[in-house]
């Protein structure tokens, strides 16, 4: 494994972290325990917020190190692009987490946060792939179930993306119980409050990312895709159906603090699992497309 691929590997686990620290400090209530940025006082209740941010810092270097080695292997391909992206993600980062407690965790600053956090990470998953070996997993089908592949992963990837900010806005606006029934909203065909809106919105967009991931997993595996693409489809459609029953258990049990940040650590793992399968589909693609030239 290439210095590349381990630092892009050991920021995922960091960066990771560190936006799972950052959602358990907000839905424990602590998320302006520390109003002050970057420092304030450490006290017991800033000791999660303090924590989020050490770990936020940890990145940073981390981050610098890939950009570093990313701009050395840049004639590799897409890894100057990944690298640019990175950087440019990472910084607007920075400024959205002091956006964030200036504005006082407001939804709209959370969810900014969050999902720049998560586009972020998914970068460096994307530099952890086009940093390995570059013999490509080609599959028995054609160069072009390859592309068309490529471009439903990549809209289950962003139609979970969409999900997962809405899921975050409906956590920090406190619309979680906003529907207790289904599928209808609190036994009622006609929505009303804004609450009620946004929580039947983020049920759309849930199903909706039901219906892309099970039709990609379907195609990926009738269509032979390479098995690292099954692999990741089958880790995604799994991860799904275990988001679906932890939003149900969170409406059941009137949102316990563990389900929350369940449904959160668990959405985006869900997420990254379908990034990394648009990647690798991507990269086996083009596999084809370089044996095609060469031919």
């Amino acid at each position: 494994m290439s210095n590349l691929r381990r630092l892009a590997l050991a920021a995922v686990a960091v960066a990771f972290g560190a936006v799972t620290l950052g959602s358990w400090t907000r839905i424990n209530g602590q998320g302006m325990s520390c109003p002050g940025w970057p420092a304030c006082a450490l006290s017991g209740g800033s000791v999660w917020e303090w924590t989020h941010r050490l770990f936020a810092m940890a990145v940073a270097p981390m981050v610098l190190a890939v950009i570093v080695l990313g701009w050395r292997e840049r004639r590799r391909p897409f890894v100057l692009t990944t690298t640019i992206v990175m950087a440019a993600l990472f910084a607007l980062q920075v400024l959205l987490g002091a956006a964030t407690v200036h504005l006082a965790n407001s939804p709209w600053s959370v969810v900014l946060h969050w999902g720049t956090a998560m586009a972020f990470i998914a970068t460096l998953c994307a530099m952890i792939v086009f940093a390995g070996p570059e013999n490509a997993h080609r599959p028995s089908g054609a160069a072009g179930t390859e592309i068309a592949l490529t471009g439903i992963l990549a809209g289950t990837a962003l139609v979970a993306f969409v999900t997962m900010c809405v899921g975050a806005y409906v956590s920090s606006s406190g619309a979680g119980l906003a529907c207790v029934s289904l599928p209808g909203c609190a036994g009622d065909v006609l929505v009303y409050s804004q609450g009620q809106y946004v929580q039947m919105l983020h049920r759309f967009v849930a199903g909706a990312t039901l219906f892309c991931a099970s039709s990609a997993f379907a195609i990926a595996w009738m269509r032979g895709a390479s098995p690292r693409v099954r692999a990741s489809v089958t880790v995604g459609l799994a991860l799904l159906f275990i988001q679906v029953l932890l939003g149900l258990l969170n409406v059941a049990l009137r949102l316990p603090i563990d389900l929350r940040e369940a449904h959160a650590a668990n959405a985006a793992m869900l997420f990254l699992a379908f990034v990394v399968a648009t990647l690798f589909a991507m990269v086996d693609a083009r596999g084809f497309d370089t044996a095609a030239a060469a031919r």
